[in-house]
């Protein structure tokens, strides 16, 4: 950071800053993730797909990835603005005039610099380490400018701390909401599947039973055919009667499983499921937008 001409103190802050933006980059970086695995636990849930199924899937991906990333760079360029005016508020109490060089923004050899920089993980040497350790003594016949001064600065700093340790509150109860709601659909999902193989189960071992008595009834008919040719007619009447009840059985299996899934969806456990997702994405909503007006606080 020697290349930048800052000094020890302003050194100190622009790592503070690029930790700051490190740890909000982060938190963008998991609700991404959090997209994409919703999506993995909720829609792909089953062998084949559509191409029209698929094409959906994807533009609700689309759009939510959109929201974060889109979220994400507004958030940065207003952080940015407060940063501004934090130091253009402490110039003009001293009567100065800063200016910017947009133009520097896009400082390729620059920006290289702050990024080898932020992957040494802001470890300065240890010789400057003890030092900012060991306490400094006022100089004597300090003006009362620079007694100003090192006051706002103390202000600033302490308001900085508290500020941190909300943010660190705000972002382990997001994270907390948002692993709440991965249990609970998942434990939704399961009892959905329970459900499912017993129902299927039941299915098929009706299917199974009457296939058992055509298969006998087939067996008695080629039997009595060789015994008794006059009886043909009267046993494919029988056999073709069978396998109407087979198909009126089937379709009544049909409408029973409907019907089955239908009760499941009005139980109590499924609406309780139901109501702790509501709540979950409600909480987390609410947690966002504290989040969101913690920032515009800043």
């Amino acid at each position: 950071m020697a290349d930048f001409g800052f000094n020890e103190l302003h050194q100190n802050e622009v790592i503070n800053y690029m930790r700051f933006a490190r740890s909000k980059r982060a938190l963008r970086l998991k609700t991404i993730d959090s997209c994409f695995q919703d999506l993995k636990d909720s829609r792909l849930i089953e062998e084949t797909y559509t191409v029209d199924e698929v094409s959906d899937m994807l533009d609700g991906l689309q759009v939510l990835v959109r929201g974060e990333v889109e979220m994400e760079l507004i958030n940065t360029a207003h952080t940015n603005v407060l940063l501004l005016r934090q130091l253009f508020s402490q110039a003009e109490k001293f009567y100065l005039r800063l200016q910017t060089d947009i133009s520097e923004l896009e400082n390729r050899e620059l920006l290289e610099q702050v990024a080898e920089f932020e992957k040494t993980d802001f470890k300065p040497n240890s010789k400057v380490n003890q030092e900012s350790s060991k306490p400094k003594l006022a100089p004597l016949n300090e003006g009362g400018v620079s007694e100003l001064l090192q006051k706002e600065i103390s202000r600033l700093q302490e308001d900085n701390d508290k500020l941190k340790a909300r943010l660190r509150t705000l972002e382990s109860q997001a994270m907390n909401a948002l692993d709440d709601k991965s249990k609970a659909e998942r434990a939704l999902k399961a009892l959905q599947k329970s459900q499912g193989d017993h129902q299927f189960a039941m299915c098929a071992q009706e299917i199974a039973n009457l296939e058992g008595t055509v298969a006998a009834m087939q067996a008695d008919f080629e039997k009595t055919l060789n015994a008794n040719v006059a009886s043909q007619k009267d046993l494919q009447d029988s056999l073709v009667s069978a396998k109407h009840d087979l198909l009126r059985v089937q379709e009544q299996l049909s409408l029973a499983e409907k019907e089955l899934e239908k009760k499941f969806q009005q139980t109590a456990a499924y609406r309780n499921m139901k109501e702790i997702l509501t709540k979950k994405n409600e909480h987390i909503k609410d947690l966002r937008k504290r989040l969101q007006r913690y920032e515009s606080d800043e």
